[in-house]
């Protein structure tokens, strides 16, 4: 494996970021404050707590989550789709880099950038509400499994993507209301029955609620079951990026 090409990519990508400072890491802790101001004052003093946490500290893992997971596409999309866009996609592919080398680059990248903006999210919230993460070492795991996950959905997206509005298409109208429907800032045992089984079918209801579990020890649903349907889609997207490079899908054309 070419490492010194990887690191090439990658630090090209992080570059990136650097240059972009003041959106990349400013605008999500202005976002943060204002979810904490909106949710935690105006819902957080009609409910008190949820499973016996404060409703301030209940919110954080959907708040980190819901950057998380808009972060880790928007970066790895717009990764992959700029060189499409000029046109240095071609040097790219004829270069003496394999298209397994091209992945971990752009997604790496990209699921080190959300990563990051994760955790200054994290930090974030200690600062308006008390925390205490009961499982430090799953927190982490799975906010790096979930990172590279949708960094690889990402860069689908970016591949299939042939405008800049489609790189939105799908975080805006679909990610983002499935990570608000998915028990991110409620607990999903409080709908109604039918409502709750319904529920079950949105897959972000297990990442939220094993990423949750890390934090309070407390979920929707099983730790197992969350696990296992986040490593279900990470293997479908690795499948569905093996079938674009051999196939030449939207990469030539």
């Amino acid at each position: 494996m070419n490492r010194h090409a990887i690191w090439a990519i990658y630090r090209v990508e992080m570059a990136r970021t650097l240059r972009t400072l003041l959106q990349s890491v400013v605008s999500p802790v202005i976002s943060t404050s204002l979810y904490f101001v909106v949710f935690g004052a105006a819902i957080g003093s009609r409910i008190d707590q949820i499973d016996g946490v404060s409703y301030g500290a209940f919110i954080v893992p959907g708040l980190i989550m819901l950057s998380l997971l808009t972060q880790s596409i928007s970066n790895a999309s717009f990764g992959i789709y700029f060189p499409k866009f000029v046109g240095t996609i071609y040097e790219l592919l004829s270069a003496p880099v394999s298209y397994l080398e091209i992945v971990i680059a752009y997604v790496g990248a990209a699921a080190t950038k959300s990563a990051a903006i994760g955790l200054i999210i994290l930090a974030t919230s200690a600062l308006f509400v008390p925390l205490h993460i009961e499982h430090p070492f799953w927190m982490l795991a799975f906010l790096i499994l979930t990172a590279v996950t949708f960094s690889l959905f990402g860069f689908i997206i970016g591949i299939w993507a042939g405008t800049f509005e489609q790189l939105q298409l799908v975080p805006l109208l679909i990610v983002t209301p499935l990570t608000f429907l998915g028990g991110s800032f409620y607990s999903i045992d409080m709908l109604p029955g039918v409502w709750r089984t319904i529920t079950l079918f949105n897959p972000v209801v297990y990442l939220v609620s094993g990423f949750r579990w890390a934090f309070f020890g407390k979920a929707d649903v099983s730790l197992g079951l969350s696990l296992g349907m986040t490593l279900v889609f990470l293997f479908i997207c690795v499948a569905v990026i093996a079938w674009i490079f051999r196939t030449g899908y939207r990469l030539r054309t």
